[in-house]
């Protein structure tokens, strides 16, 4: 007499076995009446299955709206950040803000913004 059947026997269908008693316990609540359980049951799953799903779209379209890739107004560094925020340059550690889908320096108000030009230097020569 073979001592081990009952292990073969539980191996052989450990896969189809749980999928076969789930579905006999739905087909047995059905025919007792517990149809609104496994309706209750069934859009829950379904609701946990669509749910992440759709988040996962909507992240998606958020993201591609309030992402800016833009340079750094001040030493032209390619910058990343969402609409609305503010953030340091790596590069230069100018605060710059994110606005209108592009990076502007951020100074307090009252502030004047001046840009230098360089002037080339020309000999002038006396005249007699």
């Amino acid at each position: 007499m073979n001592r081990n059947i009952f292990m073969t026997w539980q191996s052989g269908v450990s896969g189809w076995s749980r999928w076969l008693i789930v579905l006999a316990v739905i087909c047995l609540m059905g025919s007792v009446g517990l149809r609104w359980l496994i309706d209750s049951f069934l859009i829950l799953v379904g609701f946990l299955i669509v749910t992440p799903v759709i988040g996962y779209f909507a992240l998606r379209w958020w993201v591609q709206r309030n992402l800016v890739q833009d340079a750094c107004p001040v030493c032209g560094f390619g910058l990343t950040g969402f609409n609305g925020t503010e953030l340091n340059c790596p590069s230069c550690g100018e605060p710059v803000k994110v606005a209108n889908n592009q990076f502007m320096r951020f100074t307090p108000p009252g502030t004047v913004d001046v840009r230098a030009v360089e002037v080339e230097v020309t000999d002038v020569e006396m005249m007699d």
